[in-house]
């Protein structure tokens, strides 16, 4: 473990924004992070465990808390079972690139999320079909009420839409994590629309979308090249990806409700746009809705409020907002609320954020 004084939250989040924790401990391996938060614990100390940094808004000023930041990276792999252990700390999207160099297969559509791999679980991250609970078998878990370090299966974790019980309780600190990958070196089944397409995949494929698989270092390539092309892959020189991805996640009402939403798009903008509303099976007598497309139908276009803001929606994705140089977390969360106060004036629809918050909250 090493100490240091110097730690700042803008240094060590995507958004770039926050302000200063009491002090940091750095832990390069899983041992030392199971320690580090054991005895924070002990002593009472609120902590904030940081991995990449991707999925966190900071408040702003010095903040009564020690951080943790999770430099552990070791990533394990094995070709015959397919297998693949990686350290909290290992930086996701080296994962994925490590599975495609191995010859395996499963993780990417999941290519170019910015963030560590000890948060995969936390957040069941997903993007184009896929999510972490198709391939995670189980998680080193560091059980902060009993202190005790184990290791517990994906099934144990409530895995849901961008959440898991980890998330709701902050009760375990994950500190590795464990993947079943494919050995063939496919891709798992291309379920996105937009990224089958950019493959080539059509419904007269056999097997239909859906069931479709192609290699995985193609589909890596793909996925790659559509997030670069909405600005969701960090590049520190580019402020349109001083982000924290996604910011909402697409709300999931019941199905029963979709038709007011329906009417309420009908009335703004005509009942052609209300017919071509996104709209999925989300569970019996439940349907997903597109974020970004209600936050666009509400008005707030790309690079909403404009180019001399500090804060606004990324030029190329409207669910993204983002840091351009100059902001605080007051003015980032002064937009969140804009645009989500918006929403739902528009179409009764209450939008909530996907990362994590620290001593701020949207609702205020």
């Amino acid at each position: 473990m090493r100490f240091a004084d110097d730690f700042r939250f803008s240094d060590a989040t995507t958004l770039h924004l926050g302000g200063r924790p009491v002090g940091a401990v750095h832990c390069a391996t899983p041992d030392a992070l199971a320690t580090a938060v054991s005895r924070a614990d002990s002593l009472d100390l609120p902590l904030l465990v940081v991995g990449g940094g991707s999925n966190l808004v900071v408040a702003d000023g010095d903040l009564p808390l020690i951080a943790v930041a999770v430099d552990c990276s070791e990533i394990d792999i094995d070709t015959d079972t397919g297998f693949l252990r990686a350290d909290a700390g290992a930086v996701w999207d080296d994962v994925v690139s490590a599975s495609i160099d191995a010859g395996l297969g499963g993780i990417e559509c999941l290519s170019g999320i910015p963030g560590s791999a000890g948060a995969t679980p936390v957040q069941n991250v997903g993007a184009y079909g896929a999510e972490i609970a198709d391939v995670l078998t189980r998680v080193l878990l560091l059980d902060r009420a009993t202190g005790t370090v184990e290791w517990v299966s994906a099934g144990a974790l409530d895995l849901g839409y961008r959440t898991s019980n980890l998330k709701r309780t902050g009760r375990g600190v994950v500190l590795a994590i464990e993947l079943q990958l494919r050995t063939d070196g496919l891709s798992a089944p291309l379920r996105f629309g937009e990224l089958a397409r950019r493959l080539g995949v059509t419904a007269a494929d056999a097997g239909a979308p859906g069931t479709v698989r192609r290699p995985a270092s193609a589909v890596r390539d793909a996925v790659l090249e559509l997030r670069r092309g909405k600005g969701m892959v960090h590049d520190p020189a580019d402020h349109d990806t001083w982000s924290a991805g996604s910011f909402f996640t697409n709300p999931v009402i019941a199905t029963a409700d979709t038709a007011a939403v329906r009417d309420a798009v009908a009335r703004l903008h005509g009942a052609a746009v209300a017919d071509a509303m996104p709209c999925y099976p989300a569970g019996e007598g439940h349907s997903k809705l597109s974020a970004a497309w209600l936050i666009e139908r509400a008005g707030f276009v790309r690079g909403f409020p404009g180019p001399e803001a500090s804060v606004r929606l990324s030029t190329l994705h409207t669910l993204a907002l983002t840091n351009r140089g100059g902001a605080t977390t007051a003015d980032l969360v002064g937009l969140a609320r804009e645009v989500r106060a918006g929403v739902r004036d528009a179409f009764g629809v209450t939008l909530h954020p996907e990362p994590v918050w620290v001593g701020v909250d949207i609702d205020g």
